[in-house]
């Protein structure tokens, strides 16, 4: 019997996980925002945009939103990020209730950020007191 005790498997970094889950989420909202614009421009012909511009913004921005899911550990993905989060509060000028949506969104945002920093920052720590305990 060996006296060591098995090295634990290296964890998956936790600020590009948050960060992306709460970007797809926000591309599920994105898409249902889209259809609440939709529902808008078909009941109302007065609105100044037209169902095809809809689904082609909204529908845009819920791939843009699930492609930067997949970029965010890459440079610059953090900053793209806060980009589309601007975008996402921006469709509050079209379905007024964005703006507080989106600002919830906004608010996961920097919570993900920070949080998963955190937990990103003592686990790199852990792993620095403990040499042996985390494996490849």
């Amino acid at each position: 019997m060996s006296s060591t005790p098995p090295a634990v498997r290296r964890k998956t970094p936790a600020k590009p996980q948050f960060t992306k889950t709460i970007l797809v989420l926000e591309a599920v909202l994105v898409f249902f925002a889209t259809l609440v614009a939709y529902g808008l421009a078909v009941g109302d012909p007065s609105r100044p945009w037209s169902t095809t511009a809809v689904w082609w913004v909204g529908g845009g921005l819920s791939v843009v939103l699930i492609l930067l899911s997949g970029m965010v550990s890459r440079p610059g993905g953090y900053a793209l990020g806060w980009v589309a989060q601007g975008l996402v509060l921006a469709g509050g000028f079209v379905v007024p209730m964005m703006f507080v949506v989106g600002g919830v969104f906004v608010v996961l945002w920097v919570v993900a950020l920070r949080l998963g920093g955190r937990i990103d920052r003592e686990r790199a720590e852990y792993d620095a007191a403990h040499p042996g305990a985390v494996g490849p």
